[in-house]
Formats: C-alpha cells, structure tokens, sequence
C-alpha cells in the first residue's frame, strides 16, 4: 500500500511533483479547491501527509488544519506547510493527536533577507517617494528629498533565525551595527550571527532601523504594539517580512502619522492583501508589499525541492530536519511501516 500525499492546487514550482512522483510507494495527489467539498474530505480522509499553504488568506478556513479537520482525517499522520510559516495549521491540535507538523524553515532566507533590504534602503534613500514626486510634481529641490546614509546605524533585529542571521550578514556589509532578540537562541549563537545579544527593551530604545524575523504564534501575536512602537527611537524606522499580526496596524499609524516613528516597510498584513483604503497605504512613509519577500523564482524552487524531500525523508523514516513540533517524531517511523517502504 503506498502512502498518500495531498496538496492543494496553489501554484508551486513543478519539481515538487516530479521528486515524489519519481519515488516508488509515493502516491501524489492534488485537491482542488474548485471541487465539490464531498471530494475534497474524501481525498483528505485517505492522506498520510497533507501538504498546505503557509499563507492563511490563501486557503479557506475549511481546508486549513484545525481540530476539525483533523477529526474527519483518521490516517493523517504529517502536515507539511509550504513555507518558513505554519499559520494556517493548529500545531497544538496536531500534537495532541500524534501528528508531525514540518516546515521549510531557511529555503528563502536569502530572498526574505534580500527584500528586507529593498524595503529599507526604500525608506533610507526615499527612492519610493521620489520617483512619485518626480513624476506629479514640479519646482522640488533635490535636497527636499535627502535621505540617510545606513552605515553607522543600528540595527536591531528580533528573531535571528535563518533569515534574521542573513539580515545581519547584510547588515554587516553596509558597515551597520547589528542587536538581536531571540528568546530561543543562546547569546554564543546570536554573537555567531553577526549580532550582539540585547533584551528587547534596550534593542527599541538603541535602534535606527527594527526589523521583524520572528513567526508569528501566541507569544508574537500582538507583540509591537503602541508600547513598543513609542519605546523605539523617534524617527527610527519600522521593517517586518515577518508575518501580518505580530505589529499592530492602527498602533503603527499613529506613531507614523504622529512623527514618531520615521517610516516603515511592509511586505506583510493583517489581512493580505490590504484594502485600497487602508490608513498605512496612505502615507509618504511607508513602503508596501504584496507579502513577496519570500516569492522569487529561486525561493520557491528551493522551497519546492526541500519540502518534497523531507516528506521523503519522513517516508523512508528518517528524521526530518525541519520539525516544530518534534516531540511526536518518535512515534512516526512506525506509522509509515505499514503503508510502504522506500
């Protein structure tokens, strides 16, 4: 009997399918979110492995892994998110009932990493701002528009994961001092990193630049908030690629508009994308994106390609490099005995 892995027809890069389609007792499948819904449980119902979009506006409440889900799927044994995120998947509902979450934490670090950068060398030179005024307005000077130089500045980065250490590579290169906060890394590790350890009450209070590379779970819903927005440096500016959620939307604008803060960019939203009206979009200061940071052609086929090999390693009863919740692995192997050997 072969093991059945389930995705959903949201656009991946086409080596995902070829590796598991090549592997013998791999049986792929693809759930169209177009179907009727009695065809969807079905195909759901016979998965091992459920293998979902990290972004939770792009899949329906329905299909997202909640305690509902789960009840109607007696064989579900792993969910594979798509991406360095797991928004979309109740990881303590999974654990209670003995399934393996895995993510693909790092395959688009260097992207992520990358348009961080982009956002903020758009606040620091004002590039955004410039080329509107350039093409609306008349009689400016071009030192109506200076902007800053980011050598000498501080950079304080919290959560210096994958892509927060590739961050402060970066920021190192642009002769930047870097300060990091992360709770799950020791101060050995972040000093390895490129950063100097610091709690995040000193990082606001001694930062030109923040940026967010924390996931987004119940201790980082909510976290920048008007408290921590007006701890920050006045003028200072605001990154997050992170995820919609963890900053506070309306606390942001008020400290924007207000002229505490002196700009911000964001390539992620509470609700994704934003409406047209929304207040952040309306102002000079801010630079927004589609939650692209992690979308290039190179992020997703590296994304694709460690995704399909690690349902393979979990297969073959290996131990997967990218568990969130590994305490239930040990259980797992055994599962997979009995459905096929690769």
């Amino acid at each position: 009997m072969s093991i059945k892995v389930l995705r959903l027809d949201r656009w991946i890069d086409p080596c995902f399918d070829q590796i598991l389609g090549a592997e013998p007792g791999v049986d792929l499948s693809v759930m169209k979110l177009s179907d009727p819904d009695d065809v969807n449980w079905t195909k759901l119902a016979e998965a091992d492995i459920y293998h979902v979009s990290a972004a939770k506006d792009e899949v329906p409440q329905k299909w997202q892994v909640t305690p509902e889900l789960i009840a109607r799927c007696p064989r579900l044994k792993v969910v594979s998110s798509t991406g360095a995120g797991y928004d979309t998947v109740d990881v303590e509902a999974c654990t209670r009932a003995g399934i393996l979450v895995v993510n693909q934490a790092g395959g688009n670090a260097n992207s992520v990493a990358q348009h961080t950068f982009s956002l903020l060398l758009a606040l620091a030179n004002r590039i955004v701002e410039s080329d509107h005024l350039l093409k609306t307005a008349s009689g400016l000077l071009r030192e109506d528009l200076m902007g800053r130089e980011l050598t000498g500045k501080v950079l304080g980065i919290v959560g210096i994961g994958h892509i927060g250490a590739r961050v402060a590579q970066l920021a190192c290169a642009f002769g930047m001092q870097v300060l990091a906060c992360d709770p799950y890394v020791d101060e050995a590790t972040v000093c390895a990193r490129g950063a100097a350890p610091a709690p995040m009450e000193e990082l606001l209070a001694g930062s030109d630049i923040v940026s967010l590379h924390c996931p987004r779970n119940k201790e980082t819903l909510g976290m920048f908030g008007g408290k921590a927005f007006q701890s920050m440096k006045r003028g200072a500016l605001f990154i997050s690629t992170a995820r919609g959620g963890i900053h506070d939307e309306t606390a942001l604008y008020t400290a924007l508009e207000s002229g505490h803060l002196g700009g911000a960019g964001l390539d992620v939203w509470m609700v994704e994308p934003p409406p047209h009206d929304h207040p952040l979009l309306t102002l000079p200061n801010v630079v927004s994106t589609y939650h692209t940071a992690g979308v290039t052609h190179e992020a997703r086929r590296n994304i694709a390609t460690i995704s399909a090999r690690q349902i393979l390693d979990i297969c073959a009863g290996r131990t997967p490099p990218r568990m969130i919740n590994p305490e239930v692995h040990p259980a797992i192997p055994a599962q997979f005995q009995s459905a096929a050997s690769i």
